[in-house]
């Protein structure tokens, strides 16, 4: 994969470092809005980067690429993602995806169409945590509840309360604490279950109309998911699910996936005991899973992406698209509903 890196923001760092170790992506270009130009001269210095755009047509027409990493604001990620599909080139999308499901859609066809690529950068999907909670999935029995919260006082809060409007506050440019930070407790959800029968949302908003937090209630047969994202507030954050048989647990944050405690009734036991309460205490099996540390939270997805563009596996790519439309689905729910 020959890949151009789309921003100069935080996110485009961090993605540098992700890369760094992933010997089948070659880091090609970076483009810069104009007055972020030096940011992406010392951006391209530093990783070894050839090429420095700030026009993005002269970079999809002239630059060694086949694939774009779109790391802008939400509001730019549909135009950007578009102009480069239709330059016959793959897209990796920063989340949220797009701003609406129809533009998810649109995307999603017109890559299909070109016989291109179209991914979204969500890492929770790409970590080996994930990977043992799909095999331990069945071992929970019938599933009656997830809850996650993924909560932290956000760096431009202070600010907000003081009336200065970041992105990440503002409706204009798809901000707010659903899209921004829950939607990693949504993709969980969505990748292991699917979509909800129903969704309702109850969001805290902010001055402006914005969600600073809130709570989406998502109603599967049978059970309930119940997910919390805060940019207002802290929360010892967590991701859990519980059946009839067992339960499993994150304890950190679901977009970093630390570790993976699996605990299950064992089969057999004799006698019953209650605890203070009163309630019946089962035998358990308990199992932790931490995966081994050293590589960044990112770098497993470029694997991936680089892996199935390269490979032409559109089998995975297409369960990837449907996982994605399906989080839009729910966030475009949630925010009608609200």
């Amino acid at each position: 994969m020959k890949l151009a890196l789309i921003g100069t923001g935080k996110i485009i760092a961090d993605a540098l470092v992700a890369l760094q170790p992933v010997r089948t992506i070659e880091r090609q270009a970076i483009f810069a809005r104009p007055h972020s130009r030096a940011k992406g001269v010392a951006l391209a210095a530093q990783y070894g980067i050839a090429a420095v755009y700030t026009d993005y047509a002269a970079l999809l027409a002239q630059a060694d690429i086949d694939t774009v990493y779109i790391g802008l604001v939400n509001s730019a990620h549909f135009s950007y993602g578009k102009q480069a599909l239709e330059a016959g080139k793959n897209v990796i999308m920063e989340k949220p995806f797009t701003g609406t499901l129809a533009e998810a859609q649109e995307l999603v066809a017109l890559a299909r169409e070109k016989n291109l690529y179209i991914f979204e950068a969500i890492t929770v999907l790409h970590t080996p945590v994930f990977q043992k909670m799909r095999e331990g999935l069945p071992r929970l029995g019938r599933v009656r509840m997830l809850l996650g919260n993924y909560s932290q006082y956000s760096s431009r809060y202070n600010a907000y309360l003081e009336g200065e409007v970041s992105h990440a506050f503002d409706a204009v440019y798809l901000g707010g604490a659903l899209r921004d930070i829950n939607v990693y407790n949504i993709h969980y959800a969505a990748a292991l279950f699917g979509l909800p029968r129903a969704v309702h949302y109850y969001p805290n908003r902010g001055f402006n109309g914005i969600d600073t937090s809130g709570t989406l209630v998502m109603e599967y047969d049978g059970f309930s998911a119940v997910c919390t994202g805060a940019k207002d507030s802290d929360s010892p954050c967590y991701l859990s699910i519980q059946g009839e048989q067992g339960w499993m647990r994150i304890d950190g944050k679901p977009n970093v996936a630390p570790n993976l405690t699996l605990s299950c009734a064992r089969e057999g036991v004799d006698g019953v005991t209650r605890d203070a309460a009163g309630a019946v205490v089962r035998g358990t099996e308990t199992e932790t899973f931490v995966p081994e540390t050293g590589e960044h939270r990112m770098t497993q997805e470029f694997r991936d992406f680089a892996r199935i563009a390269d490979t032409g596996d559109r089998a995975e790519a297409d369960r990837l698209a449907a996982e994605t439309l399906a989080v839009m689905q729910i966030i475009e729910d949630a925010l009608q509903e609200a």
